[in-house]
């Protein structure tokens, strides 16, 4: 039974009815003419759904939400890429595998503007950490190019970058992209090429088979991915010992890798072009160095009158450098890495000094330093590694290390701390393990001596390094970022204006 009041209140009730099922109808014919019909949704279901748990075929889902649909796109996506053959792999999200490394700008340092900046971000793994081969995702941007619709492959040539160094050798394949660089393959490995070289000025015979089963694998690589364009460089080890270039002719007759000997100054410069995306665009300046395994490099870039450039630009206003001939193998060596009391830690910063001493970067640095605007900015892996003890990580992770911020305090409490640690503590840390327990406190020293040379506030930690200044230079020199797709941005106001 129902009384005026019923009647009212359906009577209200019925134009709403009608106008949810014209939205309703409405939603359904946009849907339809987004593709997103009935029957293809089923189509889509049956070839990643397969059967229901009774045997029967499964019947098309129609009230899958919009964003499990795009996630099905994006599965076949993957599938797709995959049928055709792309070097790079999708990485996902985990805590060991996937890393951002976030670059803001590269830009070339000849007659490039300095708005025409370019900008660089690397999906990493940790490489750098002794382990077997990988591969990486480096996310160059949103429009790589040149990009083939027709296969959905990007046909731009690959690129490489190998730096063997007194303790590392280390690999990177890349594809250039509109923005920046897809890294599709990289290798690391320490092999200590340059073991007892301080001590007898010679490369060993066992330490020469390491690193060419390293350089063997890096060519298998090279050869497997078609690389097009690369450059291979040796560093201190190579260049100190007497028998540097015999090894050299060894390498070229057994793995076929003609590799290049570079200088200190050339290393310096790579390793600034490696990572000036990581210097703060506020500072007057950076001093960016460089502890390796037998040498060390330090960098005064003097960015007072940089006009805003960022990234790859700031290679220009290198102001002075040094190279140090001491490393954390050659120092270890001298001094002793497995059981290191404070008496010899302090010997070790000594020793570093008196190399230090002989050098000045530039007049006016230390007033600089006194204005508050210098930061530091280290690559090497004694800072990386500080980096992760102090981060406290039980698993090394470059998408928290790369770009970590290190107030003085800090490092002054890690250097501490790591001094403090028994041989075997060093070996069971996940940040250091066995291969870096007896050089980590020999990289402290040498940055200890550093720190007391020109003291900052700050320091900043960056996990790239040559490869990356190589690749940088390898792809700014062939002009790859010298032309957008859409032309510049003058040209592209004057065609939007256009009616």
């Amino acid at each position: 039974m129902t009384g005026p009041v019923d009647q009212a209140l359906a009577a209200q009730e019925q134009p709403a009815r009608k106008s949810e099922g014209a939205s309703t109808s409405q939603k359904r014919r946009k849907k339809r003419k987004r593709g997103r019909a009935a029957n293809g949704e089923g189509v889509l279901n049956v070839q990643a759904g397969g059967l229901n748990q009774d045997g029967a075929e499964r019947q098309p889902d129609t009230t899958t939400s919009l964003k499990g649909k795009k996630a099905a796109r994006r599965r076949g996506r993957r599938r797709k890429q995959s049928a055709n053959g792309a070097e790079s792999v999708p990485v996902a999200r985990t805590n060991d595998g996937d890393i951002v490394v976030s670059s803001k700008t590269l830009e070339k340092s000849t007659g490039t503007p300095s708005h025409r900046n370019h900008e660089l971000r690397m999906r990493r793994d940790g490489e750098n950490r002794p382990s077997a081969s990988r591969k990486e995702q480096v996310d160059g941007s949103r429009n790589p190019a040149p990009y083939d619709r027709s296969t959905g492959r990007n046909n731009s040539p690959l690129y490489a970058a190998l730096d063997l160094g007194t303790n590392n050798c280390r690999l990177l394949i890349a594809r250039p992209e509109d923005r920046g660089f897809r890294v599709v393959d990289a290798y690391s490995r320490i092999v200590r090429l340059g073991e007892g070289v301080g001590s007898n000025r010679m490369l060993s015979d066992a330490a020469m088979e390491r690193a060419i089963d390293a350089l063997a694998q890096c060519h298998r690589k090279l050869a497997d991915r078609g690389v097009a364009r690369s450059r291979l460089i040796a560093t201190e080890a190579c260049r100190a010992a007497e028998n540097g270039a015999d090894f050299i002719e060894r390498v070229k007759a057994e793995t076929g890798l003609a590799l290049e000997v570079v200088n200190r100054e050339t290393e310096a410069r790579l390793a600034v072009a490696g990572c000036a995306s990581l210097v703060d665009h506020d500072a007057d300046g950076v001093i960016l160095f460089d502890i390796g395994g037998g040498s060390s490099e330090i960098v005064w870039l003097d960015l007072r009158n940089r006009c805003g450039a960022r990234g790859y630009a700031l290679t220009r206003f290198i102001r002075s450098w040094i190279s140090l001939p001491v490393g954390v193998v050659n120092l270890a060596e001298r001094h002793g890495g497995v059981h290191v009391t404070p008496d010899i830690f302090e010997a070790m910063i000594e020793d570093a000094a008196e190399h230090l001493a002989a050098f000045n970067l530039a007049n006016n640095l230390t007033e600089a330093i006194a204005s508050g605007r210098v930061h530091m900015l280290g690559t090497s892996g004694t800072v990386t590694t500080l980096a992760g003890v102090h981060l406290g990580l039980k698993r090394y992770d470059r998408r928290r290390v790369d770009g970590t911020w290190l107030e003085d305090g800090d490092v002054s409490r890690m250097i501490d701390q790591l001094r403090d640690m028994p041989y075997e503590a060093r070996v069971d840390n996940p940040c250091i393990g066995a291969d870096r327990a007896d050089l980590v406190l020999a990289g402290c020293a040498i940055l200890e001596a550093i720190r007391r040379r020109w003291s900052c506030s700050r320091l900043r930690v960056a996990d790239r390094g040559l490869r990356e200044g190589i690749l940088t230079e390898l792809m700014a020199a062939d002009g790859v970022w010298s032309h957008r797709k859409n032309g510049s941005r003058h040209n592209r106001g004057r065609q939007g204006n256009r009616t």
